[in-house]
């Protein structure tokens, strides 16, 4: 009985006018908490729970920042493959 014990992860750079703030910051938590993975957010070495709408205002995502959205769980793929769609449409 092996544990399966991965990581998935991608870069990403923020789209949209002004970033990833209020609106869009709300959406992409909501789309984060669809999913089971525990999901993170990464920017100069800092991480923030990708369900947390604090946690992502904090990270002063605006446009054009590249980050780093990391999932592990079970729909870890489908949820970072998701999130990033979201963050690169800008909405």
């Amino acid at each position: 009985m092996g544990v399966r014990c991965t990581v998935f992860s991608k870069s990403v750079v923020v789209a949209g006018q002004v970033g990833l703030y209020a609106k869009a910051a709300t959406s992409f938590v909501q789309k984060a908490n669809e999913f089971k993975s525990t999901i993170w957010i990464e920017k100069d070495e800092r991480r923030v729970n990708a369900k947390s709408l604090l946690g992502i205002l904090s990270m002063g995502l605006g446009r054009n920042t590249e980050m780093t959205i990391i999932a592990e769980g079970k729909d870890e793929q489908e949820a970072v493959v998701a999130l990033s769609e979201l963050v690169s449409a800008g909405e």
